[in-house]
């Protein structure tokens, strides 16, 4: 061949294959940039979020500092004063990803303004504000909780993380009164009578308890702010900045200066300041229906103020979200709370989901009955709203597994029943209820068990379990959001599916499976030939005959797609 014609091919060759390289290259970068796309666009949907809540003062202590503050020193009952856990602390364990590893998208903590001064002593021992329900003033933050700078980093560092945040709103009472923390004025306040709970009156106009003094939420009068708090906020140098955005926002809202319009403001401030991404509103029931559908109305302007001002910090267009305790609320009810002379559907009033009681109980029923139910009721009467499941709480002393004997089923039960699930700080790690020496709800409030998860192999094996459904759960909004349906009765097998505009999600879980060999019917959901990954066991398998056969020890599988 002719040297020169020989020299041409071989620079045609190696440009050749330095375009196949590159091509190779684009190929492989363009791949990665689809995967990553296709993760971006994922939709996150509060319907199948997976919540955590945590009591402030009982997660974890990041900030030793703040332990005892405002005198309170006296010695209380068991599990009835501050234990050190803090905001920092709560950044702490967002920070090291154990949130992330739970696969949990939202945490809910116990309100973190600040509280009275003083302690109570019901005849069960000193109490103090340590759950944060005892509001003495909307507009600070209690030191023992932290700062406004540790709840601004507390608050990025999970947006970062792809984590939103749910404060804990009070609007229908104050903190009771002490030698330390005067009553309200009358106009404010009502101290009398206490709740008797059977009619709808007696239920909203009322107090809950004896010395928890309640808003007049259904004012329409014009109020005066307290002499205490003006004289409280002149002391702090904050006076004039408070009038100040007092006035602004009640010429920008037009509200008259009732009670329950000023604490809208000062609830929402926490939205505006921080980008707080929803609230979890306590004792609904309580409090006239008008307040809430104001209080939504202003933390959605909030939110979207926030979102302006933060453009790089936004996480997506998820509207604000509010979710609502209306105790006793379960979802057979339907829609609507009956307060026995008058029905109430809350959802009408600014509420995207409440908070269903009714788990626990049907948590003792079979995996079909269950996941049939909530499949049903969700996606027909519910349809756009939601209900946020619990089998655990801080405040109902009747829980699924008090005794922490069935934390596997208990998992099984929270994560892969239709809704939103609520875990509460400990169920993932069967921390203990029953505290020796406790009175009432302070039981279900010990401190978070690290040391258990530090050093308990059966812990960490529970642990394992949480994480390992919890991710797939945040991973497949199908699970929480999906539509339910059995494939097969045994072994137990079902499957969920979402869309949501062009995003598709499929997935297949079973339990209650034989250790050891087992085969999965999937026929008329995965076809033959289709590869699935079983997240439980890190297992590739194809759909061969309908079904889909594994190997090992476990008595649960979760399958997706193999991308």
């Amino acid at each position: 061949m002719h040297k020169g014609l020989l020299l041409i091919i071989t620079i045609l060759l190696i440009a050749s294959c330095k375009e196949q390289v590159k091509t190779s290259e684009l190929s492989e970068s363009t791949e990665k940039e689809l995967t990553t796309e296709n993760k971006k666009t994922t939709p996150f949907v509060w319907e199948g979020a997976n919540i955590y809540f945590l009591l402030t003062d009982r997660f974890n202590n990041g900030n030793a500092a703040n332990d005892t503050t405002l005198n309170r020193i006296k010695p209380t009952a068991t599990l009835r004063g501050f234990m050190g856990g803090d905001i920092a602390g709560i950044t702490q364990k967002i920070e090291s990803n154990y949130f992330t590893d739970l696969g949990i998208n939202a945490i809910w903590f116990t309100p973190v303004v600040e509280q009275i001064h003083g302690s109570t002593d019901e005849g069960t021992g000193n109490t103090y504000g340590y759950h944060g329900y005892w509001a003495k003033d909307w507009t600070a933050l209690d030191p023992n909780f932290g700062t406004g700078q540790e709840l601004a980093t507390m608050v990025k560092t999970a947006h970062s993380k792809g984590i939103r945040v749910l404060m804990d709103a009070v609007l229908n009472h104050t903190g009771p009164v002490t030698q330390d923390d005067p009553i309200w004025p009358a106009e404010w306040v009502r101290t009398e009578p206490v709740c008797g709970f059977t009619n709808y009156e007696n239920t909203t106009s009322c107090t809950l308890v004896n010395n928890l003094p309640d808003i007049l939420t259904e004012s329409e009068t014009a109020v005066k702010l307290p002499d205490a708090l003006l004289a409280k906020w002149k002391n702090e140098g904050r006076l004039a900045d408070e009038l100040d955005e007092l006035a602004v926002f009640f010429k920008r809202t037009g509200y008259a200066r009732t009670p329950r319009a000023y604490i809208i403001k000062w609830l929402t401030d926490y939205v505006k300041d921080f980008g707080i991404d929803g609230y979890r509103v306590d004792t609904v029931k309580h409090a006239d229906e008008i307040a809430w559908e104001e209080l939504y109305e202003e933390a959605s302007y909030a939110f979207e103020t926030w979102k302006k001002k933060n453009a790089t910090d936004v996480l997506d267009d998820t509207p604000f979200y509010m979710m609502g305790e209306v105790y006793g609320y379960g979802i057979s009810g339907g829609r609507e709370y009956d307060f026995s002379d008058k029905k109430v559907d809350y959802f009408n009033y600014g509420f995207n989901s409440l908070i269903n009681f009714e788990l626990k109980t049907d948590g003792h029923s079979d995996y079909e009955t269950i996941f049939k139910k909530y499949n049903s009721l969700l996606h027909n009467q519910f349809k756009g709203k939601g209900v946020v499941n619990y089998l655990t709480s801080h405040d109902d002393g009747q829980p699924f597994d008090k005794d922490r004997s069935q934390p596997y089923r208990t998992a099984n039960v929270l994560l892969l029943t239709p809704g939103t699930s609520q875990v509460y700080y400990g169920d993932e790690s069967a921390r203990n209820l029953i505290i020796e020496g406790t009175q009432g709800d302070a039981t279900l409030r010990s401190f978070m068990n690290w040391k258990a998860i530090d050093s308990s192999e059966t812990t960490q094996n529970i642990l394992k379990h949480w994480q390992k459904l919890g991710q797939f759960r945040n991973n497949h909004p199908a699970v929480g959001a999906g539509k339910h349906k059995r494939l097969a009765k045994k072994p137990y097998v079902f499957s969920r599916t979402f869309v949501k505009d062009e995003f598709k999600d499929k997935v297949v879980v079973g339990l209650d499976l034989p250790k050891g060999k087992k085969s999965l019917w999937v026929k008329g959901f995965f076809g033959n030939g289709t590869k699935l990954f079983d997240r439980y066991s890190e297992t590739e398998v194809i759909v061969k005959n309908g079904k889909v056969t594994l190997n090992n020890a476990y008595d649960i599988a979760l399958l997706e797609l193999l991308e």
